[in-house]
């Protein structure tokens, strides 16, 4: 389990105590303001607990469903417009505009962690929005996954999503001639 510094005061009452928790090995420091009760946690774990609020996306996302197997060099989190900027080397943050932000998050789990990310329906529709901006073999690959598994996708849902984001008749027209 994760604890940040205010819970481990909660929990043993002063900063001395928890020093003497870390000696006594009951307690980890993982990095600044960030403890555990094990001594092996993930990465991913440490990034879903201290962004608690950030959805996984784009190439982590990739990544994460299972759409291609190019682990990305840092994490990939959207977050509000107007959050402040995650001051953090390990991270690639994406303002996204309020009323699109929470459209199509899930979580799942990984290993030790329990992470907010987009639903596959969303990425295709993000894969498709930037699709400029992937290499060309990276874009086909993950597109032709997406087609292997258009059968367990819910169509419905992907049609949805393309009609609320900004240049909707780009995205509906790529998908009819890329993925159906």
């Amino acid at each position: 389990m994760l604890y940040s510094y205010p819970d481990c005061l909660h929990k043993w009452q002063s900063d001395y105590q928890i020093k003497k928790q870390i000696s006594a090995g009951n307690l980890y420091q993982l990095e600044k303001g960030v403890y555990s009760d094990i001594p092996d946690v993930s990465t991913l774990a440490i990034i879903a607990f201290k962004y608690p609020k950030a959805i996984i996306t784009l190439d982590s996302a990739f990544y994460y469903h299972g759409l291609t197997d190019v682990i990305p060099d840092e994490f990939h989190l959207a977050t509000d417009k107007h959050a402040i900027y995650i001051k953090d080397s390990r991270v690639h943050q994406y303002y996204i505009l309020s009323d699109l932000l929470n459209i199509g998050v899930t979580t799942i789990e990984r290993r030790d962690a329990t992470i907010r990310i987009y639903d596959k329906e969303r990425m295709l529709i993000e894969l498709l929005r930037f699709k400029n901006k992937f290499p060309f073999d990276y874009y086909k690959e993950i597109i032709g996954n997406y087609r292997n598994l258009i059968y367990d996708l819910d169509i419905e849902r992907i049609q949805d999503y393309a009609e609320t984001f900004p240049r909707s008749k780009m995205i509906s027209d790529a998908l009819e001639m890329e993925v159906f």
